[in-house]
């Protein structure tokens, strides 16, 4: 394929409240980790260029608000994705049975082409003592799912990078998706 070919690809994170994604975010795009942030409300959005299989992808990647009250106004921001980063914190087992619900929402309000819509699961936090959640529970559910899983810290930058990675790889490879990224429509669809 040309090396100087160009691809847009939205990417969304998604899960609840606290587990980590605003941290999981920055640590990929601005390698930097912070002990606070504030609460997510509604969505922001950040890019970063990586080049993989000799293209250029240009990732504009969706932060969303894990509060149970902007769920509605969220799922509105998962038209037009290409791939979804489901995230989980390993020292709250509440946050892992909440995947199920997310997943679904995000199924519900995506068109897949004829491949499934490309997801990775981080389990979020390993770097703290007071794991909930057997890393074998969440291998057995993403395996069931047909789901890439990581076990991902993005305080110690464990498997971050790797994990957005293997989503935009999956996220190019759907049948036909350069073709269509590279298309008017395509560029419509994400205005």
């Amino acid at each position: 394929m040309n090396p100087r070919k160009k691809v847009d690809l939205k990417l969304i994170i998604i899960g609840a409240l606290g587990v980590g994604k605003t941290s999981l975010l920055h640590r990929f795009v601005h390698k930097t980790f912070y002990e606070d942030y504030q609460t997510t409300l509604g969505a922001s959005i950040l890019s970063k260029i990586i080049i993989l299989d000799d293209i250029t992808l240009k990732l504009q990647i969706w932060d969303t608000g894990g509060q149970e009250r902007f769920r509605s106004m969220v799922s509105t921001f998962y038209k037009g994705s290409d791939g979804c980063v489901l995230a989980f914190d390993v020292t709250d087992v509440e946050t892992f049975e909440a995947l199920e619900t997310w997943r679904g929402d995000v199924l519900a309000k995506t068109i897949p082409m004829e491949q499934s819509y490309p997801m990775v699961v981080l389990g979020n936090k390993i770097d703290l003592a007071d794991r909930q959640v057997p890393q074998e529970v969440a291998q057995d559910w993403c395996k069931e799912k047909d789901i890439p899983y990581f076990e991902v810290s993005a305080k110690n930058d464990i498997n971050v990078v790797q994990a957005f990675e293997m989503l935009a790889s999956r996220a190019l490879s759907r049948e036909g998706h350069v073709l269509i990224h590279t298309s008017p429509e395509y560029l419509e669809r994400k205005t």
